[in-house]
C-alpha cells in the first residue's frame, strides 16, 4: 500500500476543487476520484471536473506536505531530493495529454509560482510517450520540451524518477530513458515541492471522458 503520510490531495468534485488533508488520507480516504485497491491507488479525473484557482483544467493530484499536514517546500542545496513512482495509465482524455508528476515552485522568491518540471504522458496512436516540460529560470513563461521515453501502451506499467541533487542537477528518468541537466542558480532560492497524480490538459467533453491511472509505488526521498 502507498505511504500517503506526507501528501494532501486535490480532487475535481462539483463546485470548487476540494483539498483532502494529510490526516484524511491517513484515515483511508476514498472517493470516485481516488480509489485504493490491492494493486495501488487509482486516480480518475473527468474532463468536466472542477479546477483550482489559476488553472482551467481539472486534477486529482497529490501535493507534498510535512507529516503534520503543513504545506512543505524545500531548497535543493540542502539535500538530494527524489520522487520515485510506478504507474499504469488506463485512459486519457481526447487531448491525449495529462501531467503525471511535477516539481513545483512555491513562488516566494519570484513573481509567480511556476513549475520547474511537468512530466506529461501523451498518447500517440496506440503508444504513449513521456515528455518533460522544463523551465530554464523561475520567471520564464515558456518551457523546453524533452521526450524522455517513447513507446508505453495504455495499460502497461512504467516507472519514473524525478529529482534535484544538492549540486543542482535535475534528473528525470522514465524506464531506461534519462534526462540530466544543470539548473540555473536562480532555482537555488526557490522553495520546491513534489506533486504526483493526474492533472488533465483538457476540459471539454462528457463526464465519462477523462484520465485514469493506477499508482503502485510513490516514494519521496530527501537525504
Amino acid at each position: 500500500m502507498l505511504d500517503l503520510s506526507t501528501w494532501n490531495l486535490t480532487t475535481p468534485q462539483r463546485g470548487p476543487a476540494a483539498t483532502v488533508s494529510t490526516a484524511m488520507l491517513r484515515r483511508d480516504y476514498q472517493s470516485p476520484y481516488f480509489h485504493r485497491s490491492a494493486s495501488g491507488v487509482e486516480f480518475w479525473v473527468p474532463v468536466n471536473g472542477a479546477h483550482t484557482h489559476g488553472s482551467e483544467f481539472p486534477r486529482t493530484e497529490l501535493r507534498e506536505t510535512s507529516p503534520s499536514g503543513a504545506l512543505l517546500s524545500w531548497r535543493y542545496p540542502n539535500a538530494d531530493n527524489l520522487l520515485v513512482a510506478t504507474l499504469r495509465v488506463d485512459a486519457v482524455p481526447s487531448s491525449r495529454r495529462m501531467v503525471i508528476g511535477q516539481i513545483h515552485s512555491d513562488g516566494r522568491s519570484s513573481a509567480e509560482a511556476l513549475p520547474l518540471v511537468k512530466l506529461v504522458y501523451q498518447q500517440r496512436l496506440d503508444q504513449g510517450r513521456v515528455q518533460a516540460l522544463v523551465r530554464d529560470r523561475p520567471d520564464d513563461a515558456a518551457t523546453r520540451t524533452y521526450t524522455v521515453y517513447d513507446g508505453i501502451p495504455l495499460g502497461t506499467a512504467f516507472s519514473y524518477r524525478l529529482g534535484v541533487s544538492r549540486s543542482g542537477i535535475l534528473s528525470i528518468q522514465v524506464n531506461d530513458g534519462q534526462l540530466r541537466q544543470q539548473l540555473d542558480p536562480q532555482w537555488a532560492h526557490q522553495g520546491l515541492y513534489f506533486k504526483a497524480g493526474l492533472y488533465l490538459q483538457d476540459n471539454r467533453g462528457p463526464a465519462t471522458e477523462g484520465g485514469r491511472a493506477t499508482f503502485s509505488n510513490l516514494t519521496i526521498f530527501h537525504q
